[in-house]
């Protein structure tokens, strides 16, 4: 047995999956790899990124609820300033502008959803 774990795969809990997958799609970059014909969950990635969304109905059984947090970790502060501009140009959500904190070393910006989950980009300096 190997105890290297492949990337985690955040779900992302949403109420409408459709108002979602747009959002993701066009103000996020994300690209819909499946998902968009009904089941209540759906499969998005932008590059070595991929996360699932799912819907009210196919949450039922485990009721976990929206918000959560994901946290990107982006190769370089130059990397967090692009992709907070280019998300910004698309009209995603930017709930805190990029921001570098010595007492964390974390250079990281805060964008939101249409459900109130977060998304904190950084780059650990």
């Amino acid at each position: 047995m190997t105890n290297d774990f492949p990337a985690a795969v955040p779900e992302i809990p949403v109420t409408d999956l459709a108002r979602a997958l747009d959002y993701y799609e066009h103000a996020l970059g994300f690209k819909v790899d499946w998902g968009r014909d009904g089941g209540g969950i759906a499969g998005i990635s932008q590059g070595h990124c991929r996360v699932f969304v799912t819907d009210e109905s196919f949450r039922e059984y485990f009721g976990n609820p929206a918000p959560v947090v994901i946290w990107l970790n982006l190769d370089s502060k130059d990397a967090v300033d692009a992709l907070h501009a280019k998300w910004s140009g698309q009209g995603a959500r930017i709930v805190h502008p990029p921001e570098s904190k010595s007492w964390s070393r974390l250079h990281e910006f805060v964008a939101g959803d249409l459900d109130g989950n977060v998304i904190r980009v950084f780059y650990n300096f």
